[in-house]
Order: structure tokens, then sequence, then C-alpha cells
């Protein structure tokens, strides 16, 4: 059974004044327990939209988002829980840390869920770790730390609720290159170890390439495409005319065909191009 399952999903704005429209409609896709889904849309697609229905910060005006197999909505009562399930980072979340210490900023989600003494100081711990995060950082306030430990210390808030889907909105945005593959690698670290259903929007088109298991293209509030990252490259020329991006390495690939060298644009990894290009020499082809 899927971990998540949207269903016919409206959320329109403004309803009963001249300015309604909808962000998202009748969207339909579901999430596999262990997945590793990018989402990715222009400014305006409804990404943003989407990814707040997925806990319960918005309410839809129409459809279902099912976590493992219940509605969220069925006890409105209870959407508190379905928060702790699946986590939300949001888009420059150290704007959101508030607490004295980075121990008490990571605690307290957990502590809000009930959990005390050791408990909950192994899942400060745990959390602060998977995010590299040492020992000694913990006793300083948040805001003596860069803009990257800070950013980790608000994912390791969400991770120490220990949620079955994590969801990241532009995780690395305002990072500079290093601090983005640091974050980038502590993610997929966690994902090989724990197998945490993760979400992840990003317009960073290299960054999904790289991390993801599929992609979800969102365009005018409805889904474009979607498929693995060989299956949505492979339509480059597509993206690009709806006003999305490629990763570099497509870019690469696509020039050189344009210029007469028989490769395949729909390549997203250094590698893949590395291998066409090295087959290619091989074969007494001209570069």
């Amino acid at each position: 059974m899927s971990i998540l399952e949207i269903k016919n999903l409206t959320h329109t704005y403004g309803v009963g004044t001249p300015f309604r429209r909808s962000a998202v409609e009748d969207v339909s896709f579901a999430v596999e327990p262990g997945e590793f889904l990018g989402v990715i849309g222009h400014t305006g697609s409804g990404k943003s939209t989407l990814i707040q229905h997925l806990n319960g910060l918005l309410k839809p005006t129409s459809g279902q988002v099912l976590l493992d197999g219940k509605d969220i909505w069925a006890e409105p009562k209870k959407i508190r829980n379905v928060r702790f399930q699946v986590g939300l980072v949001f888009q420059y979340p150290e704007y959101q840390l508030f607490e004295e210490t980075v121990y008490k900023d990571i605690s307290f989600g957990p502590k809000n869920q009930g959990k005390t003494g050791e408990e909950l100081d192994h899942a400060v711990r745990e959390a602060a770790r998977l995010v590299g995060l040492r020992d000694e950082q913990l006793e300083k306030s948040p805001f003596e730390l860069s803009g990257g430990q800070k950013r980790r210390v608000a994912l390791a808030g969400v991770l120490a609720m220990e949620p079955k889907v994590l969801v990241l909105d532009e995780p690395t945005a305002g990072l500079d290159p290093a601090g983005r593959e640091n974050l980038m690698a502590n993610i997929r670290e966690y994902h090989r170890n724990k197998g945490t259903t993760i979400i992840l929007v990003s317009h960073s088109m290299d960054e999904i390439a790289q991390n993801v298991d599929r992609i979800l293209v969102l365009k005018s509030a409805h889904i474009l495409m979607s498929g693995t990252p060989a299956e949505v490259f492979t339509r480059a020329e597509e993206l690009l005319s709806a006003g999305l991006d490629v990763p570099q390495i497509t870019r690469v690939a696509m020039a050189l065909r344009d210029r007469g060298v028989p490769v395949d644009p729909a390549v997203y990894t250094v590698e893949a191009l590395e291998k066409q290009l090295l087959a290619l020499k091989r074969g007494g082809a001209s570069c």
C-alpha cells in the first residue's frame, strides 16, 4: 500500500471573489514507502500549496490526502498527529528557530510528542548526529551558528520526531555550493540508513537529478509529467518550453547534439555523458 495517496486534490483560493484561482487542480498521485520523490515546477505552479496539504497545514477544497490508506481529515481533531508522521521542513526554516539553545530547539517537537528523559535525549542527539551537528554545538544558541548550521538545526528538529514521511521545501536555498552539497549528503545518508520516505521540492534540476528515484513535474496547478529522472529528462525540450530548466549536463549534451555530435541528450549525470563520449571515441566517431 502507498504511504501517501493524493486523490483528485484541488485547492482554490479566493472562493466567492473575483480573485478566485486554483493553485492545485484535480491532482492525483501516490508515494511509495521508502521512495525519494522530487517535485519540480516554476514559481506559481502549485508546489508549495501541494506540499502543505500533505501534513494538513492546508485542507483541500476537494479531494483527499490518504496517509497509510486513511484520509488525514477523517478526524479533524487528530490532524496534529498527522504532522508528527509527515514532517515538513519549510524553505529557510532557520527563521523558525526560537529557543535558547540548539538542544532545546531540536527537542521542541519530540517533547510535544510526549517524549521525556532518556528517550527525548536520544531522539535529540541522534537527530543532531544525522545532520552533522556536534555535541558541543547543542548547548550553543542557534543564533550563534552559520546559515548552513541553522538549517541543520531546523532539519534535526523535524527528524527528532521520526516522521514516516519527510517533506523538504527547497532545503538548500541560499546556501553556498559546499553548504548545499554537505546538507544533501546528510539527507542522502539519512534516507539510505533510515529508509524514510522523502519528498524533495527544489528549483535545482541537478539536485533533483542526482538524488531522487522519481520526479513529479507541476505546471499551472496540474501534473505535466511524472517518471524516473531518465524518463523526465528525455523530454528536456518539453521541460524547457514549459519554462523549466534541465540539469547542466543535459544542456551540454543538447549543445553537443546540436553541433552534430551523435549523443543522446537525455542524460543527467556527468558519468552518463562521459560513457557516451568514450564509446564514440572507441568507435572512431569524431567529437
